[in-house]
């Protein structure tokens, strides 16, 4: 009897207990085997994007954002890290053969006649004349380089190696090609972007940030170009991709220099490496636009020095490229050049001639429509994609 009783009470407490734990599972308990508290791990090659820092905020308006103020990455993802800049142009230099080919086939035929008649050394002016080199440098390196072979009494690969040395003498190596995007002691770098519509601007600052991204640095971009609402949604997705926080206005035609001021505060309380303002194109002919740009870069300086201006051309716009450079030179003091769609063009002296044209050195250059294909310029990769070496 004492046994039966005893058989009864251990199938009373294992039916309580199975129900016990039937309920918990449904209430959504962990199955044996798994912790609670297992920290989530990233690899090595990914990027968490930040969260919103602002949420919450009163004044907001239905978007959720402060008229000017920061417009946070969504936490939708991970996106793989960019490439390191270093070698960038070195690993395009493919595309940029391609385009260059032309031009630098020309050349080499031209040199490898067995006579080199004064007719073959203008019809090599004419073929770099034709690459947008312009008059004056032509000149200059057909001189220097009809000098040399005249002394040296080169012939095939030996003229091969003294138009590269030329080409390369011309474009100008020892120029500062670095891009000034560090961050000082007590603020972030500073970089103003500018140029007329369509040479790619938007799209650069994008590609920028990722440039910089690769390269361990924390980015903001302040979308300043404020007359054109997709710049600024443009802006927001290449943030988005590189989890950067953007500055922009909620107000389409506001002022570009106060948005512009607001994005380097943000940047200086937030403590990142480098901020970068895209501003609107603008017609090198308006001159009220183009009094605009020395406006933002005053209001900027208020509270942080512009450590970089860039400007954006096209290179397939050839020589009126070059008039776009020297009115922008005016109105602000450019310190560097971005040439974008270099590989829809063999007409690749545009470098020489720019540089000639401002006094400053060709940076950056876009060879293609993907993310990562914004390289920093190499004179010596540049030269040898011409000559196909």
């Amino acid at each position: 009897m004492e046994f039966l009783i005893l058989i009864i009470a251990l199938v009373v407490v294992l039916a309580v207990t199975g129900g016990f734990l039937l309920v918990r599972s449904r209430r959504g308990g962990l199955p044996p085997g798994r912790a609670a508290d297992r920290p989530v791990t990233h690899g090595p090659a990914t990027r968490a994007v930040p969260p919103a820092a602002d949420e919450g905020i009163a004044g907001t308006d239905s978007t959720g954002l402060v008229p000017g103020r920061a417009a946070a990455p969504e936490a939708a993802g991970e996106e793989p890290l960019p490439p390191p800049s270093a070698g960038r142009l070195v690993r395009l230099r493919g595309r940029l053969a391609r385009s260059q080919s032309a031009f630098g086939s020309v050349l080499l035929g031209l040199l490898s006649r067995d006579s080199l008649d004064d007719q073959t050394w203008e019809e090599i002016e004419d073929t770099l004349i034709t690459a947008d080199m312009g008059v004056t440098p032509a000149r200059e390196l057909v001189e220097e380089l009809r000098t040399e072979v005249r002394v040296a009494g080169a012939r095939g690969a030996d003229v091969r190696s003294l138009l590269r040395a030329q080409l390369i003498k011309a474009i100008g190596p020892d120029q500062d090609r670095s891009l000034h995007a560090t961050r000082h002691a007590d603020r972030p770098a500073v970089l103003l972007v500018v140029g007329v519509n369509g040479t790619g601007k938007t799209t650069t600052c994008g590609k920028l940030a990722r440039v910089l991204v690769g390269d361990g640095r924390t980015v903001l971009l302040g979308a300043a170009d404020t007359f054109r609402a997709a710049a600024a949604d443009q802006l927001e997705t290449w943030g988005k991709r590189v989890g950067a926080r953007v500055v922009r206005s909620d107000r389409e035609g506001a002022d570009p220099a106060s948005v512009a001021f607001e994005a380097v505060k943000e940047g200086i309380e937030l403590g990142v490496d480098a901020v970068i303002v895209d501003t609107a194109g603008r017609l090198h002919t308006k001159t009220g636009l183009m009094d605009e740009l020395g406006k933002i870069r005053r209001v900027i300086s208020r509270q942080a020095g512009v450590d970089e201006v860039l400007l954006v051309l096209d290179a397939t716009t050839g020589q009126n490229g070059l008039r776009q450079a020297r009115v922008f030179g005016e109105a602000v003091n450019v310190t560097g050049i971005v040439l974008t769609k270099l590989d829809g063009t063999a007409k690749g002296g545009i470098v020489i001639a720019v540089q000639r044209e401002l006094g400053v050195p060709v940076k950056l250059v876009g060879l293609g429509e993907g993310p990562d294909d914004l390289a920093p310029f190499e004179p010596e990769a540049f030269v040898d994609a011409i000559l196909g070496g």
